[in-house]
């Protein structure tokens, strides 16, 4: 089981990145998909969510309004357009994978980073002027 993240880069405020998060060795309609991030020096933060049985999304207030997760089931990748960047949106973005049946009715359950099972190596997104 696999997950490569890719896409990140240095980004000036403002302008915007698209993330992508491509899975291997199993397949993304069993298992629901998240966005965490990890700033230098704090904990890993949960950004976005997606549920691949019927799509139902989910983002951190610090993001909501300016990201969107979607899904290429085809393509068994999950992308993270990230608009209208910010300084503090300076991260190693990470997606990760539950496996369905380890999901609970909790709300906000999803950004949660512990409730993971399966995380891709990281891509580094630097918003600087």
């Amino acid at each position: 089981v696999q997950l490569q993240a890719s896409g990140g880069g240095l980004v000036q405020p403002g302008g915007s990145l698209k993330l992508s998060c491509a899975a291997s060795g199993f397949t993304l309609d069993e298992n629901d998909i998240g966005w965490i991030r990890q700033a230098p020096g704090k904990a890993r933060e949960g950004v976005s969510s997606i549920k691949l049985n019927d799509g139902s999304t989910d983002y951190a207030d610090s993001v909501k309004g300016r990201f969107t997760i979607s899904r290429d089931n085809a393509k068994n990748t999950v992308y993270l357009q990230m608009n209208n960047l910010k300084p503090e949106d300076t991260a190693v973005y990470y997606c990760a994978a539950i496996e369905r049946w380890r999901v609970r009715r909790a709300q906000h359950f999803l950004l949660r980073p512990s409730v993971y099972t399966y995380w891709g190596q990281g891509t580094l997104v630097t918003v600087s002027s």
